[in-house]
């Protein structure tokens, strides 16, 4: 018998379905119950990481402390469990093939005639039982990227059906997520898909323990009938999934269907206690009553997709809640800054994020919001890029260096107050090679960055290249923009803030990466509180 259990999440009919919130809210029901659990994510794609992907094409690229650039699903595992991930927690086809041809290239397959089956499928396996084999965890829930029937989804699934075979009986099972859409011109809801989607499950040779169905109306005890006589699953392990005002509902929706007890039932486990979700209900009820309201404008060039700023809006919802406030997110589209945007939108905000990003489109426009929150006292958080701009924004306005600038932007500044690194100026490829993961950072006492975090020494997730040029650092500090926080051992500026004004504060790392429902993160409970006083005072 498997000392680890293995719970597979395939999803059907269409993407999109909640794959991700499903693994993390069954993980948090497993978790609750006293048992240790991680989950993974397989995803199909050829690029080795999401590290050089557009956000348009993926949403946000989520950072885990060991530096790896993951998926945007492993950062809901990290928010639900509050238990960080790793290299492990993500597997892409692009990392799989690129370890078995490097293996080839040395000669570890003897000669051998090199395929999908074993050589590729085998790889998959080994990466599913990395966790697994830690002895760190009873449970690990694997989340399949994609949709069944798609051509890269294959060697997953035939990896899955093969491991599970290796695994033997009630050491492993699948759960499959699927869509029974709602035909407002029948006006009834239609398993058809499901049917044909487990059919294509079941051709791979894998058979769905557990369906949860992804739905906008009630399922009714025949439709559920239906379902499992169809699809050959038990009656209690026609799961519902009904649309969630947060998806934060979603472990409650799944403790009151069942899901954890069918789960626990079918891996041969103990149910241990009920699930202890107070604390989590304590998070939603303050998240849904709150007492307060306050605007804050993200400005960014990726706003169309919120997915984009993913971990950003989930932070506002962990913070909003610890202050009692509900946050509600302005998107303000960096590249479209008028006078008349500032005079009429800006000025009605209680508080200004400035989000991280890459290159030059739209810089100008943060530049100019981040001048308008400094001049008018409006609270401030710049994140990665964010705090670069507001170094430059800075040294042009205060300074008079006008053509302040980053040499990312334009590599002929004679002001280049924001710099490549000197170990990164060789650097020709682009996936991987930046200041990635946990680094540490030393508070200066007395700055409102050792207020907000009530410690002289934190770590924190990055993820970028250029950096505060140390050259301009007595200059623009004389002129009262203040380096409070600095990386130990390189002196890289990590924390720059603003004395005399309300609350502004530019950080190089990405806070938003850290932040759980458990534990939310300071420096935006901070922030939201910033933006409440500030709208009290007005």
């Amino acid at each position: 018998m498997a000392a680890t259990k293995y719970i597979f999440v395939t999803g059907g009919v269409t993407s999109s379905l909640g794959k991700g919130i499903i693994a993390a809210s069954l993980a948090k029901l497993l978790q609750a119950r006293g048992y240790k659990a991680t989950i993974q994510k397989l995803d199909p794609y050829i690029n080795v990481d999401p590290g050089t992907l557009n956000p348009y094409e993926h949403g946000e690229c989520y950072v885990t402390d060991d530096g790896a650039e993951t998926d945007l699903d492993l950062g809901h595992y990290e928010r639900f469990l509050n238990v960080n991930t790793s290299q492990a927690n993500n597997v892409t086809t692009g990392r799989v093939y690129q370890s078995v041809i490097e293996k080839e290239r040395r000669g570890e397959f003897l000669g051998k005639t090199v395929q999908v089956v074993p050589h590729i499928t085998n790889e998959i396996k080994e990466r599913i039982q990395i966790l697994g084999n830690s002895g760190e965890y009873d449970i690990v829930i694997t989340e399949i990227g994609g949709t069944v029937g798609d051509i890269e989804s294959l060697p997953y699934i035939e990896s899955v059906r093969q491991l599970m075979w290796e695994l033997g009986d009630n050491n492993s099972i699948v759960i499959h997520l699927t869509l029974v859409p709602y035909l407002s011109a029948a006006g009834e809801l239609k398993t058809k898909p499901t049917q044909h989607s487990v059919k294509t499950l079941m051709e791979s040779g894998i058979k769905a323990d557990i369906l949860v169905c992804r739905t906008e109306h009630e399922l009714s005890n025949d439709l559920r009938d239906k379902l499992a006589l169809f699809c050959n699953v038990k009656r209690e392990a026609v799961i519902q999934s009904i649309d969630a005002s947060t998806i934060y509902d979603v472990p409650n929706f799944m403790l009151e269907e069942g899901l954890d007890t069918v789960v626990l039932k079918k891996l041969n486990l103990e149910e241990k206690s009920h699930p202890d979700l107070v604390r989590w209900n304590q998070f939603l009820d303050r998240h849904k009553n709150p007492k307060h309201e306050v605007h804050i404008g993200l400005v960014g060039k990726y706003v169309e997709l919120q997915d984009s700023y993913k971990s950003i809006l989930e932070s506002f919802i962990h913070a909003g809640a610890e202050n009692e406030v509900k946050v509600k997110v302005e998107y303000i589209h960096s590249e479209h800054i008028t006078p008349e945007i500032l005079k009429n939108k800006i000025a009605n905000l209680d508080g200004v994020l400035v989000a991280p990003g890459f290159g030059e489109r739209g810089i100008e426009g943060k530049i100019e919001v981040i001048e308008y929150a400094r001049i008018n006292k409006i609270p401030f958080l710049g994140i990665c890029l964010g705090m670069q701009m507001a170094v430059i924004e800075f040294a042009r306005n205060v300074l008079q260096l006008k053509d302040a600038n980053s040499t990312e932007m334009n590599p002929n500044t004679s002001n280049p107050v924001i710099d490549l690194m000197e170990e990164q100026k060789d650097i020709t490829h682009m996936g991987g090679t930046m200041r990635l993961g946990a680094w540490d950072c030393t508070i200066e006492e007395g700055s409102l960055a050792y207020q907000i975090y009530g410690s002289t020494l934190i770590s924190e997730r990055h993820r970028h290249r250029y950096e505060f040029n140390d050259t301009y650092k007595e200059q623009i500090e004389a002129a009262g923009l203040k380096a409070t926080g600095v990386n130990p051992e390189t002196g890289l500026v990590e924390i720059v803030e603003l004395p005399g004004h309300p609350w502004f504060v530019g950080v190089q790392y990405h806070p938003e990466y850290k932040s759980t429902v458990a534990s939310p993160h300071p420096l935006f409970v901070a922030f939201v509180k910033a933006t409440l006083d500030y709208k009290n005072s007005k």
